[in-house]
Parts: C-alpha cells; sequence; structure tokens
C-alpha cells in the first residue's frame, strides 16, 4: 500500500535556481525523446523501447555538460513517464476510449513538476525541513510525519508560484494500522448527492452545497479583466495571472477542505456506505447545470470516499447508473415517472399514497440497493 503527504516548501532563492534548472531540463529530455520515438516511428514503423532510451539517455548526458546540474532520477523518471503516456494512449485506443497521443511540454505552461527518487537517505523528512537531491535541506511546513519507507518526491510549482514536495511511501503495515484508527458503529446509510443540497442521508441529514465557486465569482471575473487588459509578455500581465491563479487556488483549497471534513465523518460514522455510480462527463452536457456539477465535485468526493473506506476497514458500494432510486417508491416499490422532472422536490406516491421527500427517498433507495447487492 502507497500513501503520499503533500508539504508546503519554502526554498531560497539558489534552491529556486536549482529547482528552475531541473523543470527545464526535465522538460528537454521529454520533449527530446518524444520526438526521438515519432521520428523512429515514421522512419521505420516502429517506436523506441524504453531501456534503449534510458542508454541515449546516459550517452546525451556525456554531450550536453548543462544536464548533470540536473537530479539522475528526475531524468530518468521522465523516460518512464514518456513510456507510461504512450501505453496509456494505446490502452485508450484498445477500449475504444477517447485517447490523446503524447504531447510536447511548453515553456509557459504554469504548472511544472519533476519526480525525484530514493537511493539510500537522500530523501529525508525532518521537523520543519525536507532533504532533497540537489537541493540539500528546504524549509518545509511538516504538518504530519510520514509513515513508512520513502519511494519518492514529487517538486511542483502551482500557477500562483508556490512550490508543493508530495512525498510518496510505502509500509506494509500501514493498512492495517490504519484500519484501527476508526470504531465499528454497526451503522449503515445511503447517500444520494445533489445541487440544492451536497449530499443527503438515508437517514434524513442533509449537507449543504457551499457553492464556493459561485460566492467567488466576481471577484474571479474582476481579476481575469483586469489580467486581459495587460499586454502579453509584461510583468504588469505575470502579476496579474498570479492574482487569478490565487483566486481558483483558493475555491480548490476550499472544495478539497469542505470534502475532506464530510468525507472523513461519514467514514467515522458508518460502516457501510452506499452512493450511486455517476457518468459525470455525460452530466456536464447539459449547459445549464455544467458549472453547477463542476463546482460541487462529485467525482473526488467518491474518490476520496474509496480510499478512506479502504484505509479505515469500511465498505463502500456502488450502485448501478440507471437505478431509478428518485422515481422509485422505498416502501412499495412503484415507479413514478412524473418525478423525473427535476422541479418535483416533494411527491405522494400514487399507490400507497406514502409522502416522499425526493432527496431522502432516493437516498433510502440507494441503501437498499447497496445492501442488496452486498449480500
Amino acid at each position: 500500500m502507497e500513501k503520499c503527504y503533500k508539504y508546503r516548501i519554502y526554498p531560497n532563492l539558489e534552491q529556486q535556481k536549482t529547482i528552475s534548472k531541473i523543470f527545464g531540463c526535465c522538460r528537454f529530455i521529454f520533449n527530446r525523446f518524444l520526438a526521438e520515438r515519432i521520428e523512429a516511428y515514421n522512419r521505420d514503423g516502429k517506436t523506441i523501447s524504453r531501456f534503449e532510451q534510458d542508454r541515449n539517455l546516459t550517452e546525451l548526458k556525456k554531450e550536453l555538460i548543462w544536464l548533470k546540474e540536473a537530479d539522475s532520477t528526475a531524468l530518468q523518471a521522465v523516460i518512464q513517464n514518456l513510456e507510461a503516456a504512450y501505453q496509456n494512449f494505446f490502452r485508450r485506443i484498445k477500449n475504444g476510449e477517447k485517447a490523446g497521443f503524447p504531447k510536447f511540454k511548453s515553456k509557459r505552461s504554469n504548472r511544472k513538476s519533476y519526480k525525484t527518487k530514493t537511493v539510500g537517505k537522500n530523501i529525508e523528512v525532518l521537523e520543519k525541513s525536507i532533504k532533497l537531491p540537489k537541493l540539500g535541506l528546504v524549509e518545509c511546513r511538516v504538518s504530519k510525519q510520514v509513515e513508512g519507507w520513502i519511494i519518492s518526491a514529487t517538486v511542483s510549482q502551482n500557477p500562483s508560484g508556490k512550490y508543493f514536495v508530495s512525498v510518496c511511501c510505502t509500509d506494509v503495515m500501514l493498512s492495517a494500522l490504519s484500519r484501527e484508527a476508526f470504531a465499528k458503529t454497526g451503522a449503515v446509510t445511503g447517500i444520494d448527492v445533489g445541487i440544492k443540497d451536497f449530499a443527503i442521508t438515508s437517514d434524513g441529514n442533509k449537507f449543504d452545497n457551499p457553492k464556493y465557486l459561485s460566492k467567488s465569482e466576481k471577484k474571479l471575473v474582476r481579476e481575469q479583466r483586469r489580467l486581459s487588459r495587460k499586454p502579453k509578455g509584461s510583468q504588469n500581465r505575470n502579476k496579474a495571472r498570479i492574482k487569478v491563479a490565487g483566486v481558483h487556488e483558493k475555491i480548490a483549497n476550499q472544495r478539497n477542505d469542505f470534502l475532506h471534513n464530510i468525507t472523513t465523518n461519514l467514514v467515522k460514522d458508518y460502516d457501510v456506505i452506499s452512493i450511486e455510480s455517476l457518468k459525470i462527463k455525460n452530466m456536464v452536457k447539459n449547459h445549464k447545470l455544467a458549472k453547477s456539477i463542476s463546482d460541487v465535485s462529485w467525482g473526488e468526493f467518491v474518490r476520496q470516499l474509496e480510499y478512506k473506506c479502504h484505509w479505515y476497514g469500511k465498505t463502500l458500494v456502488k450502485i448501478p447508473t440507471f437505478f431509478a432510486s428518485s422515481q422509485t417508491c422505498h416502501k412499495c416499490g412503484f415507479q413514478n415517472v412524473a418525478v423525473k422532472d427535476l422541479s418535483v422536490r416533494k411527491w405522494i406516491c400514487p399507490n400507497c399514497g406514502a409522502e416522499h421527500d425526493r432527496d431522502i427517498n432516493a437516498a433510502i433507495n440507494i441503501l437498499n440497493k447497496g445492501l442488496e447487492n452486498l449480500a
């Protein structure tokens, strides 16, 4: 089992220059070897293997001395990432999915990162700093000490200019220790997600949708308008870009904090959680609801529930996408087609006369279906 810890780092000016050089070297290697693969395929109809490119990298470092300024494991990781991009491309084609061919990396991209691997004790997390290859000790805000053995570290810079490091660890005992953290409650629940209310449980609890994007939209529009007025390539434009990135970052941080709080509480309170599988890519094709659906972040909500249930020994059950949870009366099983209209929030079953809150009724049906599948 692997677990990652993400910390913010505060490199000094010299370390920032080194990080910038490593970003540039990694981008150069990726673009060079991608072009090499494309050229070989166009010439011979065959691609170049990762192992051949590993040997080519060794020879290239002898020719281009400045590549030695970068971390050697970071350059090796670039070739592995390129290989993974190719494998994902062919896998998607094989499965009939929409496939994107690997693209060249741009110098003007505002998201930069490189991955370095553990060799001996070249990566260590200390009390107020982290040791990284080529950088030495970097000031770091260590919110939690790592558990297990460090495999790798990914240094990244986000669009607002802040630096972060994500430390990937593994420990065979980690999952067993994590499962002991939350006691068994014996409680079960079904969850129906929505836009008006973020989530509704089968026992009647409703979690409000915070709508962080809507609340910050005026400020975002104002900063984007100021950005559009700045001449391209100017320092003022870069300053305005950072302000826009800062607003987006704040919205993302608020949303992530909300999702982590709600998912942790749900996993702590319930042993079995049943939830509906959603085709979000299809749902956002509705242009009237696309922005609200993207803002509410159902996909991330389900992802967090999945791994937290796995960590803490709880059970997550996914029911089929097209299960008519909202239209079915949970008492008699009658399916009321009129409830397809989203404006219908409360309805009375024509068959048994039971009164239903649309969302709570759906959550109860999701729970029942989940328990049925689990059995």
